[in-house]
Parts: C-alpha cells; structure tokens; sequence
C-alpha cells in the first residue's frame, strides 16, 4: 500500500515530499516514537490526534484516519535510521525543527518518560539536523504547556 513512499524515501536521492505523504511519513514517525517503549499508550494516540490535526487543520475523523494509515506506514518504513533520513532529506528544515516538539509531545504524553522513547528522541533528532540543545528546549517548551 505505501510502496511508492517507502520507494521514494529511500531512494539515494530523495524529492521534497508532496504535502500529503509529508504528512503521513511525519505522523509515522510520531507513531515510531510512541510505539519505542512497548507501550503505545492511548494518550500518546490522543496525543498524535491532536498534534496532526491541529497542525494540518484536520477534522477529529481526518486525524484518525491519518493517524491510523501512519501505524500502518510504520509497520513497513526500514529501519529508524534509514527512516529518519530519509524524511530529513525529504522535508524542510523548518518542518523537522517542529517535529521534534512533536514528538516530546507525544513521549510526555502518557506522564512518563522511558529510556527507549528519551534514546529514540535524542537519535532522531540528530538524524533530522537538530542539535541536542534545540532538542531540549523543545522538551522544555513543551514541558511548560503541561
């Protein structure tokens, strides 16, 4: 079902991706990093809801239904490193600056902070070009809304 995105993120030259499979690659990463403790925890699906649609002004039912072809693009995508930069080669570096907000949202969302999600965040924020700093400024920011 996704062969074509998949092809196109791991080609050795990949395009800025069209808005719609930008979206969906972002939301499966969000997902990856949800899932990185064994605990896809339904907060942190709530949590992947609200982030997609506020950020793409999605409908309750259009973030669900995202959300849910993004478990599946998942399921499929290689590996987190190759994955990961991919989208950074894919995907402006503004968009991944607020990905990795995102994706603190989504890991402090269930109230706890594991070591596989902590380790994820800090690989995939490297592979997107964002330093550990911003990375955790972007914890901070986030930490501060609650």
């Amino acid at each position: 079902m996704f062969a074509d995105l998949l092809k196109r993120l791991v080609s050795p030259d990949p395009a800025q991706l069209p808005d719609p499979d930008a979206r969906l690659a972002l939301t499966a990463l969000l997902v990856r990093v949800a899932r990185s403790d064994n605990d896809y925890a339904e907060a942190e699906i709530d949590r992947i809801d609200r982030i997609v649609a506020k950020r793409y002004e999605l409908s309750p039912f259009e973030a669900t239904d995202l959300r849910v072809q993004a478990e599946a693009l998942e399921d499929e995508a290689p590996d987190t490193v190759r994955f990961t930069r991919a989208i950074k080669d894919a995907v402006p570096y503004e968009e991944r600056s607020a990905v990795v907000e995102a994706l603190w949202a989504v890991v402090l969302a269930d109230g706890t902070r594991d070591e596989e999600e902590d380790a994820l965040i800090r690989l995939v924020a490297n592979l997107l070009g964002i330093n550990d700093r911003d990375s955790a400024l972007a914890r901070q920011r986030v930490e501060a809304k609650g």
